[in-house]
C-alpha cells in the first residue's frame, strides 16, 4: 500500500523548522519534503498528477513576508511576492529587481510566486537573480541546527541544484547598503514580453563617484549560463569611465562575455545568445546611467 503524503502547515517558524528536521530525517534515504510557498513551480511539475512526496507550506508564515531597512541593509522575506517587491518603497538601486518582479510570469504567477521560490528552484532564467547578484545579495539559512547566510553566487550551484540542506528553510534575501546614489536597470529578452522563459537578460547596477565617474559598477547575465554570472573584466573597466550613458554602453566588447557559457536549446542558439547579451548588457548600461537613447 503507498503511504498518504505528508502535508504540513505550520504556523510559526520555530514549528517549520522543527517539522522541515522531522521529514528531512524521514526522508535520509533520498525522498526529501518539498517546500511550498506559492507552489508557481512545483504544481505544474506535477502535471495533473498527485503529489508523491511530503511538503511545507510556509505561506502561513508572516514572519518570511515583506521588505524592510535595517542597520545591515534590506531585508527581504523569502515568502515575499514578487507584487509586494514591484509595489515596495525600494530605494533607486533596487529598481533592476523592481523590474524583473514585473517580469515574472504574469499578474496571477507574481501574486503567488516568492523571491525564495525562485531562488530555490534554481532555473538558469531566473529572473530574479542578476538583479539580486548586482546588488550583492545574501541568502539566509535557518535549521534547528543554526542560521547561515550565504552570497547568492555560492547558493546558487547549478540547474536546479543550490546549497541548501535537506533540514535549511531559506528565510530571507538580505542586502548590504549600497552606495550612495546608486541606480540599476534589468533588460530581458524573450519570445514576447510576458509568459516566456528568457533568451537573456542582464541587470546592470552603477553609482557615480564625487567627480562624476563611475565609481562602482555590477554587471550580471542570465539564462547564458547554467547559473548567471556577474562580468568582473567588464566591471573593472567601467570603472573610473566618465558618467555618460551612450559612452559606456560602448565600452563592453565579447571578451568580456567570456564568464558566459551559452547553450543551443529551443529558444535560441548558443551564438545568438552570446551576441544578445552584448547588446543586452549594452542597453542595461545606457538605462543604468539615465540614458534613454541606449536602451
Amino acid at each position: 500500500m503507498t503511504a498518504t503524503p505528508r502535508f504540513h502547515r505550520p504556523r510559526a517558524l520555530d514549528a517549520a523548522l522543527a517539522l522541515l528536521a522531522a521529514e528531512a530525517h524521514r526522508g535520509a534515504s533520498g525522498d526529501a519534503p518539498r517546500i511550498l510557498a506559492g507552489g508557481t513551480d512545483v504544481y505544474p511539475s506535477l502535471r495533473d498528477g498527485p503529489a508523491a512526496f511530503a511538503a511545507l507550506d510556509v505561506s502561513g508564515l508572516d514572519a518570511l513576508r515583506g521588505a524592510s531597512e535595517t542597520a545591515e541593509g534590506w531585508r527581504i522575506g523569502a515568502a515575499t511576492t514578487w507584487t509586494m517587491i514591484a509595489r515596495g518603497a525600494l530605494p533607486p538601486a533596487f529598481d533592476a529587481l523592481r523590474a524583473a518582479a514585473r517580469e515574472v510570469g504574469g499578474a496571477q504567477i507574481q501574486n503567488a510566486g516568492t523571491i525564495g521560490g525562485n531562488l530555490c528552484n534554481a532555473s538558469p532564467a531566473a529572473d530574479g537573480v542578476p538583479p539580486l547578484l548586482a546588488l550583492d545579495a545574501q541568502v539566509e539559512l535557518a535549521s534547528l541546527r543554526g542560521v547561515r547566510r550565504l552570497p547568492l553566487g555560492d547558493f546558487l550551484l547549478g540547474p536546479r541544484r543550490t546549497a541548501r540542506a535537506p533540514d535549511e528553510l531559506m528565510t530571507a534575501v538580505l542586502i548590504p547598503p549600497q552606495p550612495e546614489a546608486a541606480r540599476s536597470a534589468f533588460v530581458k529578452l524573450g519570445a514576447r514580453v510576458h509568459l516566456v522563459i528568457s533568451i537573456g537578460m542582464v541587470a546592470a547596477l552603477l553609482a557615480p563617484d564625487a567627480q562624476g565617474r563611475v565609481g562602482a559598477a555590477r554587471v550580471a547575465v542570465g539564462a547564458c549560463s547554467a547559473v548567471a554570472q556577474r562580468l568582473p573584466a567588464l566591471e573593472a573597466a567601467l570603472v573610473g569611465a566618465p558618467w555618460d550613458g551612450r559612452a559606456l554602453a560602448a565600452i563592453p566588447d565579447p571578451a568580456h562575455l567570456a564568464p558566459l557559457s551559452p547553450i543551443d536549446d529551443i529558444r535560441a542558439s548558443a551564438a545568438y545568445r552570446r551576441a544578445a547579451a552584448l547588446e543586452l548588457v549594452r542597453r542595461a548600461l545606457g538605462m543604468a546611467a539615465g540614458e534613454a537613447a541606449a536602451a
